[in-house]
């Protein structure tokens, strides 16, 4: 059987955390933990012609990514310089004219778009022009079936109304946060508490079939037109220091597998919970989990 075609679709950088320097962009995250579930992944992106996007491209190729839809810059690769509260919680201040910002249409993309089963793209992606209108015929491109996800992912003032409304008018599934729930809700003029905001998000949205709101060590609820999944989350071994840089793009990814191979809702969501608390656990936001599967549900029983 064919491996799905999962596209992380949008920004790859480094992030510069206080304990090194990481392979980064949700999009990229999402793709990496996408192929360790078994999918093919792919990033969709630009690195620049500098050691830090050679230094990307091979990263890339070493996790086992297909790299072939990475395009070259003379702008400088992204980076992203992050800092860790006590729980975990990145900060991000996110660097401007870079790379990422200025991928471009292309032939092998259309091709790419027309045979995608999954696309996950964001926010952040669509900060200029040039790019938010390429990131949309991307998406604008992929057949019928594939679903496409719109990990929202709010950092600093890069978004506004007009790009979360029509990316909520391209996407099936909606993944955002509990902080970035009322953001949305007052930008989009929803009302203002979580169950009215999802019956509005509904009303409005009809391409959506699943909202994913995560809520960080208090869990998620996956919401869809006829029911919902809660799950309280896994907490994390005593004495582990968290780093939730990526879990968010951990739980996306297994969110559209688990959505791929139409498993149970109940069953995807318990194991997007158990991946996204894995790499909580681990620096940076692409730690291997291949093989760990039986070992979180020991962990986490």
């Amino acid at each position: 059987m064919n491996k799905p075609v999962i596209v992380g679709l949008g920004e790859v950088l480094w992030d510069l955390l206080p304990h090194g320097k990481f392979l980064g962009g949700a999009p990229a995250n999402f793709a990496f933990h996408a192929s360790q579930l078994g999918a093919e992944g792919i990033v969709a992106s630009a690195i620049g012609r500098d050691d830090d996007g050679r230094a990307i491209q091979a990263q890339l190729a070493g996790l086992g990514l297909d790299t072939r839809y990475l395009q070259w810059s003379d702008a400088p690769t992204g980076t992203v310089t992050a800092t860790l509260d006590a729980e975990g919680k990145a900060t991000y201040t996110i660097h401007e004219d870079t790379a990422w910002d200025d991928f471009r249409a292309s032939a092998e993309w259309d091709a790419l778009a027309k045979h995608t089963d999954a696309v996950c793209f964001g926010s952040l992606a669509q900060r200029t022009p040039g790019s938010r209108g390429i990131l949309r015929r991307f998406v604008q491109l992929t057949p019928p079936h594939c679903l496409r996800l719109f990990d929202i992912n709010l950092r600093q003032h890069y978004f506004g109304h007009a790009t979360i409304h029509f990316s909520l008018q391209l996407a099936h599934i909606f993944k955002l946060n509990d902080e970035e729930l009322p953001v949305v809700a007052a930008l989009l003029e929803l009302p203002d508490n979580e169950a009215e905001t999802i019956t509005a998000l509904w009303e409005h949205y009809p391409t959506l079939q699943v909202v994913a709101l995560t809520r960080g060590a208090s869990g998620s609820t996956l919401f869809t037109r006829f029911r919902r999944s809660d799950h309280p989350g896994y907490p994390l071994a005593a004495g582990v220091v968290p780093d939730t840089v990526g879990a968010g793009d951990a739980f996306t990814a297994a969110l559209a597998v688990g959505l791929l191979r139409f498993e149970d809702l109940d069953t995807i969501h318990a194991r997007a919970s158990r991946i996204a608390s894995f790499v909580c656990s681990q620096p940076g936001a692409t730690p291997a989990h291949v093989a760990t599967e039986s070992v979180l549900v020991q962990k986490h029983p």
